[in-house]
């Protein structure tokens, strides 16, 4: 069972929690996007296990008439692997969701998977036009001419600020220069794409700029959340806007949470702030 703390970010240890939890935020206007906790797969057994679930993920948004996409973190269905394991399963699984009007979103991890993911994202969305989409970061110096490319390509982008700890070689450190990068990038999305535009923030100043820009360009857009984070902010915007609550689930709830809190200290003390309302 998952405790209180956990609780609050984590949409159930099941599947049909999960979509329990889907159902009640659409109630409200906002949209799921369910992500199955589980990454960093060394063998191929885990990333096939994994991506058999996502299609009866599928199948379920589907059954309910769910208003909810799915995103796959690209280490869980076999980046890592030495085989093919990775573009097959994600073919899999884009192919499925097509078939039941299901987006697919594919989260962005380290820089050093940014290449393999990208190409795989792109090839899926000249089969599937309009049926995939792909997390950007802004802290990484290659974004611009990713974007470019990614503005050729029928795929939707989410453009995320970047959670990664990247050497400065490949990525911005300051976080004012990554603010600064962030709307910079959101004003190319809006003028550049006619849709599957993304803001994948919780900063009052870049939804506010995104607003700016949509007045400007007319270019539609959906704001994306975290499940736990800022809420009442997701309801009261989902009364003007298209807003999607990124929210994972699954047993390995606890691995998620340790490895996320070592990795980065400050995750801890956002996590409490989030908790305590300040």
């Amino acid at each position: 069972m998952i405790p209180p703390v956990a609780n609050r970010f984590v949409a159930g240890e099941e599947l049909d929690e999960a979509l329990d939890h889907v159902a009640d935020v659409n109630d409200r206007d906002v949209g799921g996007i369910l992500n199955l906790l589980g990454e960093h797969y060394h063998e191929r057994a885990p990333a096939d296990e994994d991506a058999d679930a996502y299609l009866r993920l599928i199948d379920g948004i589907a059954e309910r008439s769910l208003e909810a996409s799915v995103s796959v973190k690209p280490s869980q269905i076999g980046i890592d692997l030495p085989t093919n394991a990775f573009a097959e399963n994600l073919e899999q699984i884009v192919t499925h969701a097509k078939s039941h009007d299901v987006f697919v979103w594919v989260d962005m991890e380290d820089h050093t998977t940014t290449d393999t993911t990208l190409d795989a994202v792109c090839n899926q969305a000249q089969r599937y036009p309009h049926g995939v989409g792909l997390a950007i970061q802004a802290n990484l110096k290659r974004t611009r001419e990713d974007l470019e490319r990614l503005a050729e390509v029928p795929a939707g982008v989410r453009l995320v600020k970047g959670a990664y700890d990247e050497p400065e070689s490949v990525a911005y450190q300051e976080k004012a220069v990554v603010d600064e990068m962030y709307e910079e990038y959101l004003e190319f999305l809006f003028r550049e794409f006619d849709q599957g535009v993304a803001v994948g923030s919780h900063d009052p100043a870049m939804l506010s700029h995104a607003k700016s820009l949509h007045d400007t360009y007319g270019t539609p857009f959906e704001i994306q959340m975290l499940m736990g984070v800022r809420e009442d902010a997701q309801y009261d915007l989902a009364e003007e806007y298209d807003v999607y609550q990124y929210a994972p689930y699954g047993p390995k709830w606890l691995q998620y949470f340790y490895r996320r809190i070592r990795e980065r200290k400050k995750n801890a003390l956002f996590a409490l702030r989030a908790v305590l309302g300040i």
